[in-house]
């Protein structure tokens, strides 16, 4: 995945806030990247709302 792909958000892992629950099915742009538990990578997608936040890899499909 690269910073300004399409991604749909298709998957929680975790629980998370309602206001993250609520992107399910939305699709935004990756804006970068951010270090987790030390050693994974976290995807920064950025929606049209411009709100913004982390997602893990497999919780993601890339938009054609």
């Amino acid at each position: 995945m690269e910073i300004g792909q399409k991604v749909k958000v298709f998957r929680l892992r975790d629980r998370v806030p309602a206001s993250i629950v609520k992107r399910l099915g939305q699709i935004g742009l990756i804006e970068g990247y951010k270090i987790t538990d030390g050693s994974g990578v976290g995807i920064v997608v950025k929606f049209d709302d411009n709100f913004a936040t982390w997602f893990f890899e497999d919780e993601l499909k890339i938009v054609q």
